[in-house]
């Protein structure tokens, strides 16, 4: 699992030249997304995908959400009825998965970061270049220094969660 930067940057050429400086520091460019508003010229940076301007990211990160939930409560409802109905084997399977269901939320909702191109609206709307940066967990940190301090022009966004598959 990766982590997702989100830089905003007020021009195509300053998100050509942040490119420049990731690719120089080891970040592969097919890690790199970078989408506007229509309009602005992306030529020479690398393109996001459809689902990544879409925020299909989103839309899964929902559907494991909706699913947890939904199979959180119908174990609530097979550990009532084991109760009532006196099945000490249902019971302890519904409090299992009552319990990883509960478990595997909590890290979701706690350990995850989750911010969205969708939290970025704005930015694209006043004709911001947003460039999504897909980098492992223990360089994150530095890859937000090594733009704060070589590209003052740009904003991070915020931070969010990617798998390595899937292409979103």
């Amino acid at each position: 699992m990766y982590r997702r930067l989100y830089f905003n940057l007020p021009t195509a050429n300053q998100a050509r030249s942040l490119v420049a400086d990731l690719e120089k520091a080891g970040v592969d460019s097919a890690r790199m997304h970078a989408t506007a508003k229509n309009g602005i010229d992306l030529s020479r940076l690398p393109q996001a995908t459809a689902d990544q301007r879409g925020d299909k990211l989103w839309r899964l990160e929902r559907l494991f959400w909706n699913g947890n939930l939904a199979v959180f409560g119908v174990a609530l409802v097979v550990l009532a009825a084991a109760l009532f109905a006196g099945w000490a084997p249902a019971a302890i399977t519904a409090l299992a998965v009552m319990l990883i269901t509960f478990v595997a939320g909590e890290r979701f909702a706690v350990k995850l970061p989750h911010d969205h191109l969708s939290d970025l609206r704005v930015a694209l709307a006043h004709g911001e270049v947003v460039l999504m940066v897909d980098v492992p967990k223990h360089r994150a940190t530095d890859i937000e220094s090594l733009v704060s301090r070589h590209h003052p022009e740009a904003s991070v966004g915020g931070v969010g969660w990617t798998p390595a598959a899937f292409g979103v």
